[in-house]
């Protein structure tokens, strides 16, 4: 059983780094108060680029305190707070990046399900102002995970995270193949499409994938 450390929310701003959009919501900080998740997300959070982000397939952005402390060591530059991720829930005793897709958790009240690794984009690149971030979050292969949610509940730092259900392992792919399905894996991309239920951003995913080279 692992817990929520923080519960993490963040509202637009308007930033000149952010070409697309020029704004983000990418700054979440911690609530102290118990939040409500819904079908699309926490509340008090907002996703602003919708295109890529949010939606019911990522509805919540789960990341290891775990995995903060092995990049603030790496990066050098002390404790990284809760949150400077994106994430939506930090947590603590739970590995997002070795769960299954389909894996559902009890956070607080609400049931969450895993669908899939975060993919670093440009907002991420340039909020964390690192050389080369991109490559460097890519190689390590410490994601975090995407989660919808199957039933509306709320959540608070310091509430249990449970492993309710865990399919079968040669049934499904973790977080990490998931990523590596995402860049170019083919027969992990195919083990993605036949699991029932998997996110309808796999098959978007899954036409480059398996087209291959150009």
């Amino acid at each position: 059983m692992g817990q929520v450390i923080s519960v993490n929310v963040g509202q637009p701003a308007d930033v000149p780094w952010a070409k697309t959009l020029g704004r983000t919501a990418i700054d979440k900080r911690p609530v102290t108060s118990r939040v409500a998740v819904g079908r699309l997300g926490v509340a008090g959070d907002v996703q602003v680029d919708k295109r890529h982000h949010g939606g019911p397939e990522q509805a919540v952005y789960a990341y290891a305190r775990e995995d903060l402390d092995w990049w603030a060591a790496r990066l050098g530059d002390g404790e990284l707070r809760n949150g400077i991720f994106g994430e939506n829930l930090t947590l603590r005793g739970v590995d997002p990046n070795g769960a299954l897709l389909g894996e559902r958790w009890r956070v607080g009240s609400a049931l969450l399900e895993v669908t899939g690794p975060r993919v670093p984009c440009g907002v991420f690149r340039a909020w964390m102002d690192r050389p080369g971030w991109v490559g460097r979050f890519t190689r390590a292969e410490r994601t975090g995970a995407y989660l919808r949610v199957l039933e509306e509940g709320d959540v608070a730092a310091g509430d249990p995270t449970v492993i309710e259900h865990r399919p079968e392992r040669g049934t499904s792919v973790t977080v990490t193949e998931a990523f590596r399905a995402f860049h170019g894996d083919q027969d992990l991309m195919r083990r993605i499409l036949a699991l029932p239920g998997h996110s309808a951003r796999w098959d978007k995913v899954a036409e480059r994938v398996l087209r291959g080279p150009a």
